[in-house]
């Protein structure tokens, strides 16, 4: 997709915005039928919006809300931009993650800047999902989930390798990964092939600020910041001393078998991995365990996420109101949030993440995790997220070529992740001019 930077487009996308945010009041009968029934072409994956759309029409009987299931996030992003390219068949509500939220506000302006609806709104989310609906000045979704990352680990192979509890430092998770792999060749404390979204929430948890955007300005700093370097080299020495398996790459049903057999210890996923855990590595029911991320300097914790969306309003909807109303609904009503959270969704707000119901958790995730009361150690996770982190206005470029730079220091000796890293940025800096960013290396 072809950004453009020029000061004209971006004019008119503004007048665009601000003849449709002039025509909100009207907009619901512009679409609706004589009787201002009206019908919200919905984009998203998450299967909890299911029974919320119920609920939301019942509240709302003139809005009905069309369903389209797009698979998942990546799927979503490409029809959004071939509908974007075409200019029509655009939805009026779409879910996207929060990572690819800035690339469809700088310098396109396809989403609609909902700031002044959301007055106090900031209050009621974590820290780290509100500043990710935040681009410039303006709101551009209202946060759906969350995803901090935690560690979750087989407790009978820690066991096994004598450690009693879960390690608190990088430090300590180290020192653990050597008597894991002296349990024999099939044990790693973890498994990687180059994830970017771990990666990602590891440089998060570091403080580490790889990318900076103010307006169409951007900067790229792998190669000299300090806290990308101290992450990169750590996970460099497991890679080294062979302390982690890096030929079976996430997701694979080797990966899942590893957790489940626990001779893959310990990953790191977002606070929505328990269902998938129960569904794709049933064998380490009772077994298994989550704790939160180790991290630099236990007596000051941090965390990052790993994941999470957002419901957008596109600019191209010509029912703002009613889009509004579903996704106040869903995210910021009491009774959307609740459905949602029943269903297994790891909620945004912080209202829920201390909620007596929601901190005990489902039975059946609760017998897979030993007992554990799961929720409670995840809500902590989410409370340790900083607000500190920029995403790329093309973050879709990022993820998609990231494996081709910084994945061959899994497996090739003949380079390391700082190397990677290094023409990981090149690559993004070339791309960012392309598009016609003004693009700054740190």
């Amino acid at each position: 997709m072809k950004f453009s930077m020029k000061k004209t487009v971006a004019l008119v996308g503004a007048a665009a915005m601000i003849a449709s945010m002039a025509a909100c009041g009207s907009s619901t009968a512009s679409n609706g039928d004589a009787n201002g029934n009206v019908t919200l072409n919905l984009w998203a994956w998450e299967p909890t919006l299911k029974p919320v759309i119920k609920a939301f029409e019942k509240k709302y009987p003139n809005i009905k809300v069309d369903f389209n299931n797009t698979g998942k996030a990546d799927t979503t992003v490409t029809s959004l931009n071939n509908a974007i390219q075409a200019g029509s068949g655009i939805p009026d509500v779409v879910q996207i993650e929060y990572m690819s939220i800035p690339q469809y506000v700088i310098g396109q302006e396809n989403l609609l800047n909902i700031k002044d609806r959301t007055s106090g709104y900031d209050k009621f989310y974590t820290p780290g999902t509100w500043s990710s609906v935040n681009v410039g000045d303006g709101v551009y979704a209202l946060p759906m989930d969350s995803g901090p990352q935690a560690m979750f680990y087989n407790k009978a192979t820690f066991d096994k390798a004598g450690i009693t509890e879960a390690p608190k430092t990088w430090d300590e998770y180290y020192q653990d990964a050597k008597k894991i792999r002296a349990l024999g060749d099939s044990y790693y404390i973890t498994a990687d092939t180059g994830d970017i979204k771990v990666m990602t929430a590891f440089l998060w948890q570091a403080g580490a600020q790889p990318y900076k955007t103010d307006g169409e300005n951007v900067t790229i700093n792998f190669k000299s910041d300090p806290e990308v370097k101290t992450v990169a080299e750590f996970w460099q020495k497991m890679i080294d001393e062979d302390l982690i398996n890096t030929k079976v790459a996430t997701w694979a049903d080797e990966w899942n078998r590893g957790i489940a057999d626990g001779t893959i210890a310990s990953i790191f996923e977002g606070a929505w991995m328990p269902a998938n855990l129960v569904s794709n590595s049933a064998g380490a029911k009772g077994n298994m365990r989550v704790a939160l991320q180790p991290n630099w300097d236990a007596s000051k914790p941090n965390n990052g996420e790993n994941g999470g969306s957002a419901l957008a309003i596109t600019k191209a909807s010509k029912n703002a109101d009613a889009a509004f109303k579903f996704i106040d609904f869903v995210n910021h009503d009491k009774e959307g949030i609740k459905i949602r959270t029943d269903g297994g969704a790891f909620p945004a707000d912080q209202e829920s993440l201390k909620s007596d119901e929601f901190l005990k958790g489902f039975q059946e995730i609760t017998d897979y995790f030993g007992g554990q009361e799961y929720n409670k150690v995840l809500a902590e996770a989410a409370s340790q997220v900083t607000n500190s982190f920029d995403f790329l206005p093309f973050s879709g470029q990022a993820n998609t070529t990231y494996g081709d730079y910084v994945g061959k220091a899994y497996t090739d000796k003949s380079t390391t992740l700082m190397k990677g890293l290094a023409a990981f940025q090149d690559s993004l800096v070339k791309y960012g001019k392309d598009q016609g960013f003004t693009v700054k290396e740190g």
